[in-house]
């Protein structure tokens, strides 16, 4: 049996990403219009969650349901991965019940053992590399309000992180101008530039960095913030908020900006932190709009990979 796994966005091609939207697309529309097709009957995911979540959870298990097939919720404590067993042998199990795998981990070695060591397809939920579920939904919510994604401007404020780099690199996939501004120390993974250095030059996209974000947003289409603390960083997060607190997403940095800039934010939010109230709940905010696309993109990429997965 061949298989794909989404472990990372640069996985997909230009073409295979575009297949998604076309899918995810497809059963937006049908579901909006009350039609649920039956394209995942019977068939089954384990949810393996080593960390909380409320969009990751709902919308995978929703896009299950809603498809015809039937997702399991594995709590930390229901495996143990790591401590109580391998990864090796919790992939061993799994795909001999299930049809497919989510995995939202700590450490990105999680997921590619567990797509190294299973059959079935393994999809990265989320992991200190990467998180390009998200991205994916992000995407799609860009699509919907511009023409085309080619050429497009994207500011990324605040800390380079998972979502940053999965960002750069699907930035890259599809020949988009990403500009990133972080603190100095908190830059964008070194792996991810490089590897996004040759996309960018297929694609004709292109990176660009800039310690001031008043120098990011300028001529910026959207501009995307994220959380200055990440799950695991806990014990940090009064230190950087002060690092970051100039890269903070308000109305003075947003006058830098087009007057229809759209803003994006993967939340959770820490409200008066990374975005202000009135910037994260104004009429440019599309907010809602990725946290509802993680349903629709999210069916998109199970429906992908396991047509792909024969």
């Amino acid at each position: 049996m061949s298989k794909r796994d989404l472990v990372s966005i640069a996985d997909l091609t230009r073409e295979e990403v575009y297949e998604i939207f076309q899918i995810a697309g497809d059963l937006k529309k049908k579901m909006k219009r009350g039609e649920y097709p039956p394209l995942l009957e019977k068939r089954t995911m384990a949810m393996l969650f080593m960390k909380p979540s409320l969009r990751t959870r709902c919308t995978f298990d929703l896009g299950l349901y809603q498809l015809g097939g039937y997702a399991v919720y594995l709590s930390p404590s229901d495996i143990g991965l790591g401590n109580r067993e391998t990864a090796y042998d919790v992939a061993r199990n799994l795909e001999r019940w299930f049809d497919i795998i989510m995995a939202r981990v700590f450490q990105h070695k999680t997921v590619v053992d567990l797509a190294m060591y299973t059959n079935i397809p393994v999809i990265n939920a989320l992991c200190d590399l990467e998180h390009p579920c998200q991205v994916m939904a992000d995407f799609m919510t860009i699509l919907e309000h511009r023409v085309d994604l080619k050429n497009f401007t994207l500011a990324y404020i605040g800390d380079g992180n998972n979502v940053c780099n999965s960002l750069i690199l699907l930035s890259a996939i599809l020949g988009t101008h990403i500009r990133v501004s972080s603190p100095r120390d908190y830059e964008p993974t070194k792996k991810i530039l490089d590897l996004a250095a040759d996309l960018f030059k297929s694609s004709g996209g292109s990176y660009e960095f800039h310690p001031n974000p008043k120098d990011a947003v300028q001529k910026a289409e959207a501009i995307y913030t994220d959380v200055w603390a990440s799950m695991g960083q806990e014990d940090e997060a009064e230190m950087r908020k002060k690092v970051f607190q100039p890269f903070q997403v308000n109305k003075d940095l947003l006058s830098r900006a087009p007057k229809d800039v759209m803003i994006m934010h993967d939340l959770p939010a820490h409200r008066g932190e990374e975005i202000t109230d009135e910037v994260i709940d104004s009429k440019n905010s599309i907010v809602f709009d990725q946290a509802e696309n993680r349903l629709h993109a999210q069916k998109g990429i199970v429906v992908f990979l396991l047509q792909k997965s024969k």
